[in-house]
């Protein structure tokens, strides 16, 4: 077992200009491992997955990966880290089919020596890779649907967090990764959850359907006013505390 978190935040602090977003915020995950991020709106929780993520940078505060200190100056640098991270919007591109949206930024083209633009794209190697995963995380995709946008919300969902997890060598993030779902289709993202849980990934989700949480965190933080204010094992016993830390009011 790693003796280090696979992520670990130290005292991350984050202004935009009066209002303090993040206030000496610390957290740890472990490889193998679910947690959960939780507080009601405005409560720091997508400006910690941002800084995380590289889309905006500490003010203060340490990052480190694996024991390691890391700056996540960008996005690409977060990901070259091994930190992948499926925003509500999902980002996907609904033209295209499930491969291409796979290895979107990551085309598997030769020869290497030539300008991007100009290299040849290895589709074949691609479609393989992508059929591989599909099978490996056991998710089931349509045969008729030929590009993503003809797909349902949860076989979209299911899309990026496959193609998230194809390039996470550490840390998958999940921002509300069941919201607007159906049962059937929440069941079908929770399963891959827990898979990649099962595959050693560390696993960060920010969400607000407490019962998903209770079924797939091993442990949950409560972010309030930018600040950690909490953390608890989410079980249906400690579900009011969990819930009178995310509104500031008695246990």
């Amino acid at each position: 077992m790693n003796a280090y978190p696979a992520l670990a935040v130290r005292g991350a602090t984050k202004r935009f200009g009066a209002v303090l977003a993040l206030d000496d915020v610390d957290l740890e995950v472990h490889h193998g491992e679910v947690l959960a991020i939780l507080g009601d709106n405005g409560a720091g929780k997508s400006t910690l997955i941002k800084c995380i993520s590289g889309v905006h940078k500490l003010d203060s505060g340490e990052i480190e990966v694996d024991g390691v200190p890391a700056s996540m100056a960008s996005p690409a640098v977060a990901r070259a880290a091994g930190i992948e991270t499926v925003y509500q919007d999902l980002a996907l591109f609904d033209n295209l089919d499930a491969t291409a949206n796979f290895f979107a930024g990551h085309e598997k083209a030769v020869p290497a020596w030539l300008p991007r633009g100009m290299r040849w794209m290895r589709r074949r190697d691609m479609a393989r890779s992508s059929s591989e995963l599909l099978d490996r995380l056991k998710i089931r995709l349509p045969e008729k649907a030929s590009t993503v946008g003809m797909m349902s919300g949860g076989q979209r969902q299911a899309i990026a967090v496959a193609r998230t997890a194809a390039f996470a060598s550490r840390v998958v993030i999940l921002d509300e990764p069941t919201a607007a779902l159906g049962l059937r289709e929440s069941r079908q993202v929770l399963d891959l959850v827990l898979r990649l849980r099962s595959e050693g990934c560390a696993v960060i989700v920010i969400s607000h359907a407490m019962d998903h949480v209770m079924e797939i965190a091993d442990r949950a933080i409560v972010m309030r006013r930018g600040r950690t204010v909490g953390e608890e094992v989410p079980t249906p016993e400690n579900r009011a505390r969990l819930v009178s830390l995310i509104v500031g009011g008695e246990v």
